[in-house]
């Protein structure tokens, strides 16, 4: 494993692994404009929320990577106080792409990238119409995030003063992750889209699991269970009894052989085969559950997996 200080390599070099391990993120496509009520948009990944009430979110205008300088959108926040934030969709992600080209003040960005401009309600900075997702904001806080350092960061705290949500994106009265078709960005030129099967369902804890720790030695050191299948068994509360029942098939099972239904992703077919069959030696019995319990976890079947792992060898 790599091991180094940021001190050890270049700015750049740190910038490249830094973006590329920190990622994906989100992309804020900022609305300003300067004193004289010039619009300008940009991207920015250094991006995300962190409170909901009052809701509040926080992006990194930094000095520009080739001079140094400081970005329209800095020095626009800091003249007016007020931006606007357009998340970033699939859509119109080439367009967002195109208005981070490094125009000259006073430039339209938003006519650069062939974009709308939606006239907010509260704060004097346009955004993007094409954006199903809008937030106006004023600025709370700019902090230099390393004064001593030459060309650091920066972190824009704002406030969200008023959202614009398009009806397209919902389900119900929920945003759906497949409509919003949001962008990520991650490192170098790389990209991802947060939809389709790329998003996945994750509930998070009802209860205070037991724990890894507290899986019994044979689970907790399993070579099969990965740690994802080891943290799904370790949700539960407490360790379930074992059900005499659980293996008490009926007439009208049928299963070919072990390999056969696990590959096809039949776990009770599999466990019917492996107990019905020939016995195997007890370590390969042991390797066989495991093998049935990952395929239970697989379909989100905790109980039917912890039942395959509590059978007697």
């Amino acid at each position: 494993m790599k091991s180094f200080t940021p001190s050890e390599i270049s700015p750049r070099e740190l910038h490249k692994i830094f973006l590329s391990g920190v990622a994906p993120r989100p992309i804020a496509l900022v609305g300003t404009v300067d004193a004289r009520g010039n619009a300008n948009l940009s991207p920015f990944s250094f991006f995300n929320a962190f409170s909901s009430n009052p809701p509040v979110v926080a992006f990194g205008p930094s000095h520009r990577a080739t001079d140094g300088t400081l970005k329209d959108t800095y020095t626009n926040l800091m003249t007016t106080g007020e931006c606007t934030i357009s998340s970033v969709t699939h859509s119109m992600v080439e367009q967002s792409n195109l208005s981070s080209c490094t125009y000259p003040p006073g430039v339209d960005e938003f006519a650069k990238a062939g974009f709308t401009k939606r006239k907010s309600v509260e704060v004097k900075p346009p955004s993007v119409m094409e954006s199903p997702f809008v937030m106006e904001c004023r600025l709370v806080q700019m902090i230099d995030l390393a004064p001593e350092v030459n060309g650091s960061g920066n972190m824009a705290i704002c406030r969200v003063v008023r959202f614009h949500l398009s009806g397209s994106i919902f389900s119900g009265d929920v945003i759906d992750p497949h409509k919003i078709d949001l962008v990520g960005r991650m490192g170098l030129a790389w990209y991802c889209r947060a939809s389709g099967d790329a998003v996945f369902e994750l509930v998070q804890p009802r209860v205070n699991g037991l724990g890894i720790d507290a899986l019994p030695d044979h689970i907790r050191k399993s070579p099969i269970l990965t740690g994802n299948d080891l943290a799904k068994l370790a949700g539960v509360e407490k360790k379930p009894a074992r059900n005499t029942e659980f293996t008490k098939f009926d007439n009208t099972m049928q299963a070919e052989d072990f390999s056969l239904e696990l590959n096809s992703g039949n776990a009770f077919g599999a466990l019917y085969a492996l107990l019905t069959g020939v016995p195997p030696p007890p370590e390969k019995l042991q390797e066989k559950l495991h093998k049935v319990a990952q395929v239970f976890l697989a379909h989100g079947k905790i109980e039917e997996a912890w039942q395959t792992l509590l059978l007697p060898l």
